[in-house]
């Protein structure tokens, strides 16, 4: 196994096994886009002996990025796990996309983690620990997951390793400086004439040494003068940071003493800090000094993941047995328990077919077995719940592109399964005995709309497969046929998101679209009360046509729908076609009366007509109720209705001001704010949903990252008369 040069029994991609779960260790790598994620996870690979130096496994592929659209946009868009062998124990480093578009993907990477490393760039200084990194910082804290911090980019000119600490200190720890503390502190080479300044070791606080790198090799001393007295004032702050969230009692009583504390007592008590999630050290990873082996802190980083983050079995999650309504009940982490694993995500592979990627809370998962395979609670992402019994194909390890066979993955792991054509991302795989299904994890809700049609016939065959796929890999996408524009809508999470999913059924399914103006569901009603004759008349030889109809038009409250009335007295419209007046000021009101929007909220009422004894019939009166309909919309006016959403938004206080300047510039009403945690404040406000199509974007934009929303439909009132007449010039057209 790996000693603290690096190199392991199971690197250079050869797959590393273990045989029960607290050797398992299953970190998740947090962090906005550039602030080094994939850089640090090929850096702790190449300390540990899974790839070269190169960055590269045997075979020559990358262990971490590796989808082809990635390639093409240079950003990472899903999640990758790059499983590595330290300390005797199997390191599964989950690395997530940065950019907020992919924030699904991070998600079901929170899900297969037992515990975050939360990724901050010293490149951009304070901004670097952005509105984004707090949010999921605290969903992190909401679920109790243990969460340390690693500083990056600290050689730049702008890197301050005491600024960003103290920034981390403020933003992630509400201002309090005990729960967040370094462990190491960088130490700096001479400053190059461009600002840079190379990382050349680092000083361990605990041990109370100085490791220097500047030879190529880790060389260990005792502190100089002038380190001494720096290192000696950060680390009293360290141990009475880790005595403080100490279950002995007596430590700070002996530390206050005088007495100095062990060095064992003291790092077995911030290891179980760190696993319960009540201590957050800070560390940092810097290139490798020239002719160094591995890149500065990637051991520490390794150590602290292998020694102070919790194994699988304190990452309680919760199952109940299918279709009973029984309660949910926690998985024990067992390989001998009943079989309980979800899939994490969805890939299509040319080759093999579907492939999942599964984390197995409990039992054993072999290749060749039969599972159950269930997804439900699934329609408010637009996908029909389902069950199935499938047989599994193979069980591998992930190494880049390579799937390495492995048999079987236990509780506590990660691994890809092939041949489950039913699976989709969030399913749950449990035995056939007695189906489970698991708790699903929250996932964004996609409120950019993207309408789109085919690009051609051949495209058109192959479009509602594609999607079904797209949807099954990438639960942030939703599919809406919408009954009332008649358009196909994709919600997505942003622009890149949508170029994301554009692509991925283009080059990975074959289908063409074109993306199309989304259209908002206006409707039509009556200014006023009106009244009107149709009269349909026609005799050109044979059987001719007659129908007289009188009506009178008059508004109904909002919601009222469409109200028929017979008032017809003496039987000058014969009682047979009276329901055929109705049916044609239906069918008329469907369709629109002045920009072809459907007409609501309206009472007809049917008061006199005339009718011939050979000529009237059904379609008649049909045709002539439609046409006192558009008669009495022509003398009555008509006012256009837009849907009007209710919108709450959560941001960070400082940008309360910029969002509610933003809504009311989309004509929204503000109707309240009110606190919604600490430092954030929830925004109420009615916005018509013509101002919402391009929300998503403009509110990252606005809020600086910091803002999220949701809006839900809550009734259609009239449009403004200037915005009214442009819609209707526009039908015109």
């Amino acid at each position: 196994m790996a000693d603290k040069t690096g190199g392991s029994a199971g690197g250079n991609g050869r797959v590393f096994t273990v045989d029960r779960p607290e050797r398992i260790r299953n970190v998740v790598l947090v962090g906005h886009s550039g602030s080094g994620k994939t850089t640090l996870v090929e850096a702790m690979a190449l300390t540990a002996g899974a790839v070269n130096r190169a960055g590269r496994v045997e075979d020559g592929t990358s262990l971490s990025d590796y989808d082809e659209i990635e390639h093409r946009q240079h950003r990472s868009v899903q999640l990758s796990v790059v499983p590595m062998a330290w300390a005797d124990m199997k390191v599964n480093l989950v690395d997530t996309p940065g950019y907020a578009d992919f924030v699904g993907e991070l998600r079901a990477g929170l899900r297969a983690a037992d515990a975050a490393l939360f990724v901050v760039s010293a490149a951009e200084g304070p901004e670097g620990v952005s509105g984004t990194t707090r949010a999921l910082w605290e969903e992190c804290a909401a679920v109790g997951m243990p969460r340390a911090i690693v500083i990056t980019h600290l050689d730049t000119a702008r890197g301050d390793f005491d600024e960003m600490v103290a920034t981390c200190q403020a933003v992630l720890g509400g201002g309090s400086s005990e729960s967040i503390l370094p462990l190491h502190l960088p130490v700096y080479g001479p400053k190059s004439p461009d600002g840079h300044r190379p990382v050349t070791g680092l000083v361990e606080l605990l041990p109370n040494c100085v490791v220097d790198y500047s030879s190529g090799e880790g060389v260990r001393h005792e502190p100089t003068g002038e380190q001494r007295e720096l290192l000696e004032e950060a680390r009293n702050r360290l141990i009475e940071g880790i005595i403080a969230e100490s279950e002995d009692e007596s430590l700070m009583d002996r530390y206050l003493g005088g007495e100095d504390i062990e060095l064992s007592t003291l790092v077995i008590d911030l290891e179980r800090a760190v696993a319960r999630g009540s201590f957050h050290p800070v560390l940092f990873g810097a290139p490798a000094p020239e002719g160094a082996r591995q890149g500065l802190g990637t051991i520490e980083l390794l150590d602290l993941i292998t020694g102070g983050f919790p194994t699988p079995a304190e990452h309680v999650v919760s199952a109940a047995p299918l279709g009973t309504g029984a309660k949910t009940r926690p998985l024990p982490c067992d390989p001998e328990a009943e079989l309980a694993a979800e899939v994490i995500r969805t890939a299509s592979d040319p080759y093999v077919g579907r492939v999942s990627l599964v984390r197995v809370f409990s039992g054993t998962l072999r290749a060749d077995d039969t599972v159950h395979v269930c997804g439900h609670g699934l329609a408010a992402r637009g996908r029909p719940d389902h069950d199935a019994d499938e047989r599994v194909g193979g069980v591998t390890a992930p190494f880049g592109k390579q799937q390495r066979p492995q048999g079987l993955v236990i509780a506590g792991d990660i691994a890809y399964v092939t041949k489950l054509s039913h699976a989709e991302t969030g399913d749950t795989l449990s035995g056939t005995g007695t189906p489970l299904i698991i708790d699903p994890w929250p996932m964004p809700e996609p409120l950019l709309p993207i309408a789109i049609r085919a690009h051609s016939k051949a495209d058109e065959d192959k479009l509602s497969q594609g999607l079904s796929r797209l949807a099954a890999e990438d639960p942030a996408v939703r599919v809406e046929h919408n009954a009332q524009t008649h358009q196909l809508v994709l919600w997505c999470l942003g622009e890149a998101h949508r170029d994301v999913a554009l692509e991925r059924l283009r080059t990975r399914f074959g289908v063409q679209v074109d993306v199309t103006e989304h259209k908002v569901a206006l409707r039509e009603t009556f200014a006023g009360t009106a009244k009107a004759r149709g009269r349909h008349v026609k005799q050109s030889g044979g059987h001719g046509q007659y129908a007289v109809c009188e009506i009178e038009v008059e508004p109904l409250p909002g919601g009222s729908g469409i109200e028929f009335v017979d008032k017809v007295v003496g039987g000058v419209v014969p009682r047979q076609f009276i329901p055929s007046v109705e049916k044609g000021v239906r069918a008329q009101a469907s369709k629109g009366v002045a920009a072809g929007y459907p007409l609501v909220d309206i009472r007809v009422t049917l008061f006199d007509g005339k009718a011939h004894s050979v000529d009237s019939s059904d379609a008649a009166f049909q045709t002539a109720g439609a046409l006192a309909l558009r008669e009495a919309a022509s003398s009555a006016g008509i006012d256009l209705l837009e849907p009007i959403a209710d919108v709450w938004v959560v941001v960070t206080d400082d940008y309360v001001g910029p969002v509610l300047s933003d809504l009311s510039s989309r004509r929204g009403r503000v109707l309240g704010t009110e606190p919604h945690g600490s430092g954030r404040t929830r925004v109420h406000a009615e916005v018509p949903e013509l101002e919402l199509s391009r929300y998503a974007i403009d509110l990252r934009s606005v809020s600086h990252g910091t803002g999220d929303f949701s809006r839900t439909y809550t009734r259609h009132e009239p449009m403004p008369s200037q915005l009214a007449a442009a819609v209707r010039a526009q039908a015109k057209d």
